[in-house]
């Protein structure tokens, strides 16, 4: 069985500033990023689809201790989407030493950008991320 949206075309997308997951074609939830079978209802009747956002912050971490390609301290936030799906990535535009339990409920928009890891080229890797609206 083919996947309809493979890693390969979702890092492309994010490089061309658009974001694609899934719809189910049983229940109609969304999924992002996507995975093989439906989030809502396990059904693997998936469709690509655009997912625009914006989103609202649920929770977030500070990192302090990175993995490679990645430089400490920065924000991963986990976002409610607006099409339903929920998305982790990096908050950016927020200084990690001031970030507080404020952000938990605003606005965010959704952006990439290339990450550059040693053993990949900055073409084949991008990191979700979120800007405060």
């Amino acid at each position: 069985m083919t996947h309809p949206l493979i890693l390969k075309d979702h890092v492309e997308s994010l490089g061309q500033g658009r974001f694609t997951g899934l719809v189910c074609g049983d229940c109609g939830a969304k999924t992002f990023p996507a995975r093989s079978v439906c989030a809502g209802c396990g059904s693997r009747r998936l469709q690509t689809t655009e997912i625009k956002g914006p989103g609202i912050i649920r929770t977030f971490t500070v990192i302090r201790v990175a993995p490679a390609g990645f430089k400490p301290p920065y924000i991963v936030a986990l976002v409610e989407l607006s099409e339903g799906p929920w998305a982790m990535g990096n908050l950016d535009g927020v200084d990690p030493d001031r970030a507080g339990l404020d952000l938990i409920g605003r606005p965010v928009t959704l952006g990439s950008r290339p990450l550059s890891l040693p053993t990949y080229g900055a073409d084949q890797c991008r990191v979700l991320t979120f800007s405060l609206s």
